[in-house]
């Protein structure tokens, strides 16, 4: 029911933001252009929410294939690139060999865009988003650390949790999705976090 609730927003949504995009090219209205673009954004905002909140409140099955968690990683890596170059920002990946895990590719990329845009929102200009896949005690870690300047204690305690943000327009469903799709493969999320950034290790059992 929140789901087909969701859609039936998201509808009207699209219908506004084209109306609104055909009256920015009239003539009439060239002194508003401002306030059209900031209308707009918000119509893409509560977009991306309506996004997030589908994707955390889907409950379908899972396409669980085993696959090398890095070369997920390395279809992706391009767009990684991109989204921090466009932050004056860096991303830097280090594949190490390791076993199979059972995985749902599509879902598995959500989980590693998500992370990494939490990281390059967190990051100061200049900075760096590392990756690293690795085995440690049989389990295959993929990790992702940015050089922010931390988590406070309170978000900590109640890291997963819809709606929790410390951003200014942050949504707080972007972390809540990870945890769900972690949660989806049986993986665990471990974070660690300090004034000289934050790692998050997402913790999948070996095939």
């Amino acid at each position: 029911m929140a789901a087909n609730v969701a859609h039936e927003i998201r509808n009207p949504l699209t219908t506004v933001k084209g109306y609104l995009q055909f009256f920015q090219k009239k003539p009439d209205f060239s002194n508003y252009q401002e306030q059209f673009e900031l209308l707009i954004s918000e119509l893409d905002r509560s977009n991306l929410i309506i996004k997030e909140y589908l994707s955390l409140c889907k409950n379908t099955a899972r396409n669980l294939k085993a696959a090398q968690l890095s070369c997920v990683i390395q279809e992706i890596y391009p767009l990684l690139k991109a989204s921090a170059n466009a932050w004056s920002k860096d991303v830097h990946y280090s594949p190490e060999i390791t076993p199979e895990v059972y995985l749902d590719e599509k879902e598995i990329r959500q989980l590693v865009l998500n992370l990494v845009r939490n990281g390059l929102e967190a990051t100061e200009h200049g900075g760096t988003i590392s990756l690293r896949t690795y085995v440690k005690s049989g389990e295959v870690i993929l990790s992702i650390q940015d050089q922010g300047k931390g988590i406070p204690q309170h978000i900590l305690e109640d890291m997963g949790k819809p709606f929790l943000t410390t951003k200014e327009n942050g949504t707080g469903l972007g972390l809540a999705v990870v945890y769900r799709i972690a949660a989806d493969h049986n993986a665990r999320i471990q974070v660690d976090s300090g004034l000289q950034g934050t790692t998050f290790n997402v913790i999948f059992k070996a095939k």
